[in-house]
């Protein structure tokens, strides 16, 4: 009884979190105040194998690769925080299978990054670095080095997302005039920050003196700025970039420069890194920095802190931010809603490749049927992800999208009705572009709940949703089938299913009628398909996408 007596109080065991690498200081003391904390920055691969399974937490930044296989070594793991923006090196779908909830750091670095292009287009501006350079090897050359003024300047900047904006903010304190491209921000953000709305590329090409790419990596943005986009831009415009190497085609700003078409360039990133010897480091005009955008004490120190705070929220059931992955539908619903989250996000992919305007106001989903008696926020956000996806700096996920359309400027509307004509269930994803709006809509079917394209441009059908979809819009006349048939064997693709539909309420003579198709197919369909196609005679547009 004695030796009983002298046992202290009984504590829960504290939960266990590894500190993989260096995240500053203020994110370890943050969960040191609820968890015992390791650090094992330097662990060996087969070390870091052996021992995850001790824990319920992990912080990484981005050396650590949390691949599937040590993921399945973490028995008790139920968090993992990326003190960074992106989640590259971590297999989400391993660990969303698993149950462990992955966030990320999304804001720890748009400051750092704003604040790095500023300081380029300054050291670009009045030649800094280059004139350093002279007089700490001997020589004073004080007209050689003569620059110019920003006031007054014309800043383009390609991609308005969280740091384009913080640029924009920064610039126009400078006196710059600013103009600015981005077909996923809303009009009335460009009026909020004071900035002028771009309706293409070419406006921005055409206006800037200075040219800023704040664009994300995605197929459709690599080579974004290239010889034939390089020779729209005025003479002796200057370009940096700040944002990701393959933005930007090396070989035709090295043209560029060359011919004097360019007058000079501030680069941080490059498609190879790291990198030390490369064309564009002997050039007189071009500056050049080690990937320095998120490279500050309080960067690392904020993506730290925010990361912990993700931890700390996962394993204490508290309020994420930033979660890419938070498995938010509850078991006893996840038979009816779980088919409908693919559909909904099928949907918002869809509808974003149709968008032709220069803007995204608003995003409505509309949810009608029985699936309107259910609880469809989560759906809602869905459609969100597919219609943000690739478009922005940051990986989208179910906690931020509504965060990143907001202060994007972009609405989003959801709306329910318990009644709905020829189905069961029925969601339509709408986007509103300045004046314009496009539709689509989409069911299940079956037993096994597949997904069905039932309305694109207008038009309706009924096609079943594969991983690959091809859209055609043409005037209503014989052959036109045929012609798409005929130009997809050509080039070896094959079609898995068509459809074909028309407003059949429209009052209009067949023949003056519009119709669109839509294709389904085992691969891609190459961009040079769809131009080829809708180039001849009688073919208004074509879109594909790969869900």
């Amino acid at each position: 009884m004695t030796a009983l007596s002298a046992v202290p109080d009984y504590e829960p065991t504290r939960l266990r979190v590894l500190v993989a690498e260096n995240i500053g200081d203020p994110g370890i003391e943050l969960l040191r105040e609820r968890f015992d904390v390791d650090l094992g920055l330097g662990w060996t691969r087969e070390e870091l194998e052996n021992r995850i399974g001790e824990y319920e937490g992990i912080l990484i930044r981005s050396a650590t690769k949390l691949d599937a296989p040590l993921i399945a070594c973490a028995g008790k793991l139920r968090a993992v925080g990326r003190a960074g923006v992106g989640v590259d090196n971590v297999d989400v779908d391993a660990a969303t299978k698993r149950g462990i909830i992955v966030a990320n750091a999304p804001q720890s670095n748009v400051i750092t990054a704003a604040e790095h292009t500023m300081a380029l287009l300054l050291a670009l501006a009045r030649n800094v670095p280059q004139a350093h350079a002279s007089l700490t090897g001997g020589k004073w050359e004080r007209s050689k080095f003569s620059g110019i003024e920003l006031n007054e300047k014309t800043l383009g900047i390609l991609g308005f997302g969280r740091i384009g904006q913080l640029v924009a903010h920064r610039a126009l304190a400078f006196g710059m005039h600013v103009i600015a491209y981005d077909p996923f921000v809303g009009a009335e953000r460009y009026r909020e920050v004071g900035v002028e709305k771009a309706d293409s590329r070419d406006e921005v090409y055409a206006a800037a003196d200075f040219i800023t790419l704040h664009l994300p990596n995605t197929a459709d943005t690599k080579g974004w700025l290239d010889a034939g986009a390089l020779a729209k831009c005025k003479d002796g415009v200057r370009i940096l970039n700040v944002a990701r190497g393959p933005l930007l085609v090396d070989a035709d700003l090295q043209a560029a420069l060359d011919r004097g078409k360019v007058g000079g360039a501030a680069l941080d990133v490059f498609s190879s890194e790291p990198v030390t010897d490369h064309p564009l480091f002997g050039y007189p005009n071009v500056i050049v920095t080690p990937h320095l955008g998120a490279s500050t004490a309080e960067a690392t120190d904020r993506a730290g802190y925010q990361a912990a705070e993700q931890v700390i929220a996962a394993l204490t059931g508290g309020v994420m931010t930033s979660a890419v992955n938070v498995p938010a539908i509850a078991p006893e619903d996840m038979d009816v809603l779980a088919p409908f989250v693919s559909l909904c996000g099928r949907l918002g992919k869809i509808v974003i490749a149709l968008v032709e305007g220069s803007s995204i106001d608003r995003v409505r989903i509309e949810f009608m049927g029985r699936i309107a008696e259910r609880d469809t926020r989560l759906l809602a956000i869905h459609a969100l992800i597919g219609v943000l996806s690739g478009h922005t700096e940051e990986d989208v996920g179910v906690v931020n999208a509504p965060a990143l359309a907001e202060e994007r400027g972009i609405e989003l509307v959801e709306t329910k009705t318990s009644t709905v004509r020829d189905y069961t269930d029925l969601v339509r994803v709408t986007v509103d572009s300045g004046k314009s709006s496009v539709r689509v809509a989409g069911t299940l079917h079956g037993v096994r709940s597949r997904p069905h394209l039932l309305e694109v441009w207008g038009q309706r059908f009924d096609l079943e949703l594969e991983n690959q979809i091809t859209v055609f819009r043409y005037r209503d006349v014989p052959g036109m089938i045929g012609r798409v048939g005929t130009c997809f064997g050509e080039h070896g693709i094959n079609i898995v299913a068509t459809a074909a539909g028309r407003d059949t309420d429209d009052p209009v003579a067949d023949q003056a009628r519009v119709q669109v198709m839509v294709i389904t197919t085992d691969e891609p369909v190459p961009h040079e398909v769809i131009e080829q196609i809708a180039a001849i005679d009688g073919f208004e547009a074509g879109r594909t996408v790969t869900l």
